[in-house]
């Protein structure tokens, strides 16, 4: 037993605080906005299927996107003992097998939420829970490579997301306009992922995480990371335009340009100015995936 495996056995049950903490509600907002594109895309009002609305938010954040945070913190509670120690697990807030319960439970739940939304709410939870495991757990561990794993969260979090929200409108299998739309998105949200991996470059290099800005260095990690956000807009734009959607190309072409312009500072700093994008250009990318979803509400 491992020094770490003996701290989190010291309380009986995680607190109210720490059970909260471990499914990290902060995250949950990508997947839910996601959730929202999609749901606009398919062109269904609300209130026509507001249940399944409502249902379909809360499987995408408090769920499914929950569970990858609780499956995550399991399988990287080592590695959080050196980057992040006061998380719940590293720290014994949430002791013993509590993680790994926490981790399954929700994982179940959220394939029961997913059947009763529909058959292809309940194809798209099936991808999305087995990237969560398939991303964190031995001995696939995809987030062991800084190509495969934030790849595999774009996708989660984005395309699977933008999809599930579409299919749960609409009943049916997306049109092929709007799964293209979450695809690209999901390409261009590798960067964010990447960007991400910069606040635990240290830990990742102990512990044998591959990622960008641990095995490339944080210089050479975020030139690669912006290429990836800005090829997939392109791609949108022209396509917008293309379709005889010029304005709402043009106003993902006035976002994607304030987002080179913040790019052009990350790249003076990358390490110490990567949670200052995030917070900047990350809102603006997003923002341009809620107009391409509005371009093709009902059109294509």
């Amino acid at each position: 037993m491992t020094r770490l495996d003996i701290t989190i056995t010291q309380r009986p049950l995680p607190s109210f605080a720490a059970f909260t903490e471990l499914l990290k509600p902060v995250t949950w907002f990508a997947p839910m906005w996601a959730f929202m594109c999609g749901v606009v895309s398919s062109g269904v009002s609300i209130t026509d299927r507001w249940a399944a609305f409502v249902g379909g938010v809360v499987l995408a954040g408090p769920m499914v996107c929950a569970a990858s945070q609780a499956v995550n913190d399991w399988f990287d509670r080592h590695v959080d003992a050196i980057n992040e120690p006061g998380r719940p697990i590293p720290s014994g807030r949430v002791p013993g097998r509590w993680g790994l319960w926490i981790a399954i439970a929700w994982s179940v739940g959220s394939l029961i939420l997913a059947r009763a939304l529909g058959l292809w709410a309940f194809g798209a939870t099936i991808i999305a829970v087995a990237l969560a495991w398939a991303y964190s757990a031995p001995p696939v561990r995809l987030k062991t490579s800084g190509w495969w794993g934030p790849g595999v969260v774009g996708l989660s979090y984005e395309g699977v997301a933008w999809v599930t929200g579409a299919a749960v409108m609409l009943n049916a299998a997306p049109p092929l306009a709007v799964i293209a739309l979450a695809i690209l998105y999901s390409i261009g949200a590798h960067g964010i992922m990447t960007l991400n991996d910069f606040k635990a470059i240290e830990g990742d290099r102990q512990m044998g995480v591959r990622s960008l800005p641990a095995t490339l260095g944080p210089d050479r990690a975020a030139r690669i990371a912006c290429g990836v956000m800005v090829v997939p807009q392109l791609i949108v734009i022209i396509g917008l335009i293309g379709a005889g959607r010029p304005f709402h190309g043009m106003i993902i072409v006035s976002l994607l340009l304030i987002q080179i312009v913040l790019m052009r500072r990350l790249l003076t700093d990358p390490r110490g100015l990567a949670p200052w994008y995030n917070a900047t250009g990350t809102t603006l990318y997003v923002l341009g995936m809620l107009v391409s979803a509005f371009a093709i509400r009902g059109v294509l």
